[in-house]
This record gives C-alpha cells, structure tokens and sequence, in this order.
C-alpha cells in the first residue's frame, strides 16, 4: 500500500507527467530574455512618466515630443510583455507542482518569492491594460499603485535573475536537442507578440495607425481632429459663464477678457497631446505664450506657475508648472486647435498646451494663473 506523500501524487504531482522539451529550461531562458528586456524597458518608462506627473524642477521641457515616445514605448512594451509572459507561464508551470513542494526552508522561500513575482507582473500588467481602456474596477488609485507593483515586479525579477544565474547562463546559448518543436513554439510566440504590438501601436506610432485594430483609440478620430479622454459634460463645464475672465495672480494682476487675449501678440506650436493610456496625436495649436502673460503680470524670471480649471472636481483640477514649462516659447494658453476656436470638449474657452507633458497636465477650462 503507498506511504501518505506517494499517494499524493496523481495527476500532474506524478513522477514524468511534463516531458516535452518545450517545459525545459532552454525554453524558459530564451522567453525570459525577451520578457526581460520588455519589462524593464516597460518599468524605466513608466518611472518617468510617474516623474513627469509630479513636475520635479529638474526635468527638462524638451524635446517637446519626448513625453510621446516614452509613454508610448511604456503602453507598447507592457502590451507585448502580456503573450511573453502567458508564454512563459505555461513553460514553466510544472515546476508548481514538483515534488517535494519545498524540499528546505531556501527552497520554501524561492517559490515564494517566485509567487510574489508572478503576482505581482500579473496585476502590473493587467491593470496597466485596463488603464488604456480607461477602466478601474478596482477600489485603489491606480497611479500610486501601479507605480508601486512596478517597484515590486522588477525587484523580484532581478532577484529571480540573482538565484537562477547559474541555470541561465547554462542554457543561455543555442542548443540542438529538442529544435524543431522549440522553434515552432518560440515563433507562434514571436508572430502572437508581432501581431498584438502591431494593431495596438498605431494609437501612439503615425506610421502604423492604419493597423490601428484593437487599440482603444484612433488619434485621429475626435471633434476637431483630436481624441478627448474627458469631455466639458463630464467636468461640468459646458456652460461657460459670459463674464469669464483668466485671472493672472502675480506682482501686477491681470484680468483679461477674451478679446483682451486676441489682442495680445499670438504664437502657434506644433505639439501633441500624449496621455498616460499610450495614445498621441499632433495638433497645431495657436494662442498666447504663457510666460508673455507672466511678463505683464510682473513675475520673475524663475517663477512657477499654478494653474486652476473651471471644472468643480477633478485630480487634475489644478496643476503646478515648473519653470522650465512656463519659460519655454512653445508653451501656451491656447485658444484655436488646426485653425478653429476650442470647442468645449478640447477646454473653451483656454488651454494649456505645453511641451514633453502629459495630457492631464494640459489644463482645459482655465480660469485662473497664479504665480508662485
């Protein structure tokens, strides 16, 4: 009669159940490679479009495009780190069920930090996917915790590194047995990774939006030639009360009219909106340079700007601009978008529009300036 432990092992717990090579370590090292290299590419991305959002005085406003091509290398590598890691699961998910389950307490501590990596890369990812589709069925900012899962994932895949070295340098260069049926796997994998990059990068990469097939946006679909995440209905700014006036709080302060900002000198810049789901599109933009209003306000040459919307609520409701931002000459209040007059959604009667930011630091509905 079996012992106890040998009665245990039925199903996938016996002896010889995994024995395609395609659950061999080879397989494992070649689609952690490729998984690692997306994730941290995925990671320092993502660390800084976090830095961008909280504005440190340091960071520079140019390129103006540069907050486009992080954030949308950030949603491009995640996207594709989601079939590498499916892949690389299923390679390696006999190891769950090996016998002894811990064979020491080192061993016990191994698959539990293995445990806390998957966890973590799991939720990483897929609530940085539901973040594209704007959805947030979860009770936790999203923001800081995603910021954190980051910190997590890559943490436990460098330690993951540090333990397996050995393993991974064995089988780090080609090997013969086993070939055909590895790489028949390993290009399903690459062809699944090609084709969900593929229809998904368009929304943030001009040159391939016509594949633009399952991204949740089209860059150029939207009133006036651009997309909009929250519209004037949302933020209760529809209506715009006929007395508006941008207030600019400095040394000297400003009350001015619409007219007395047509009056002004106006600028035009070429600049996107780039927002944090990974989506882009280039505007022509034309309005009154912001540090040219600061000027007549009397601020100083150094000067950080507060911005407040007329919207009654909101995360982004008011928005702090370092300096670099407020001097730059591509930095404006926007009244017109590809030649026509802001329409509610896109932030009448005016805007912030400034270089290398996200799109929810370019406030809309702007009521008042206040210089810091």
């Amino acid at each position: 009669m079996p012992t106890p432990p040998d009665a245990l092992r039925r199903g996938p717990l016996r002896e010889g159940t995994f024995s395609s090579t395609l659950h061999g370590p080879r397989t494992a090292v070649v689609l952690g490679r490729w998984l690692g290299a997306a994730l941290l590419t995925c990671f320092l991305t993502g660390l800084l479009s976090h830095l961008v959002q909280e504005s440190p005085s340091w960071l520079p406003s140019r390129p103006a495009n540069g907050y486009r091509l992080t954030q949308g290398l950030h949603v491009i590598s995640g996207i594709a780190a989601i079939p590498l890691l499916a892949a690389k699961l299923w390679t390696v998910y006999p190891k769950l069920f090996e016998w002894p389950p811990a064979r020491s307490v080192l061993h016990a501590l191994e698959r539990l930090g293995i445990a806390v990596l998957v966890a973590s890369m799991v939720l990483e990812l897929f609530t940085g996917l539901f973040n594209t589709l704007q959805w947030y069925p979860w009770p936790f900012p999203f923001r800081q915790t995603h910021f954190w899962l980051g910190w997590l994932a890559t943490g436990g895949l460098l330690l993951h590194i540090a333990a397996k070295a050995p393993q991974i340098a064995e089988h780090w260069r080609r090997v013969r047995p086993g070939l055909p049926e590895r790489r028949a796997f390993l290009t399903a994998v690459t062809a699944a990774v090609g084709v969900v990059t593929l229809t998904t990068a368009g929304q943030s990469v001009p040159w391939l939006r016509a594949l633009d097939l399952f991204a949740p946006r089209r860059p150029d679909l939207g009133s006036q030639g651009l997309p909009v995440n929250r519209t004037a209905a949302q933020a209760g700014t529809t209506t715009v009360p006929a007395d508006w006036r941008l207030t600019v709080d400095g040394p000297h302060p400003l009350r001015l009219s619409l007219a007395d900002l047509a009056r002004l000198p106006q600028y035009e810049a070429e600049l996107p909106i780039a927002c944090v789901e990974g989506w882009s599109a280039g505007a022509r933009w034309a309005g009154v340079r912001v540090r040219d209003l600061l000027d007549l306000a009397g601020a100083p040459a150094d000067a950080r700007l507060r911005v407040t919307s007329l919207e009654a609520d909101g995360p982004y409701r008011v928005m702090d601009m370092p300096a670099q931002y407020v001097r730059d000459p591509l930095t404006l209040l926007a009244l017109r978008v590809n030649g026509e007059v802001l329409n509610a959604d896109h932030g009448y009667p005016a805007r912030i529009i400034a270089p290398n930011r996200p799109g929810v630091l370019q406030t809309k509905w702007v009521a008042r300036m206040e210089v810091l």
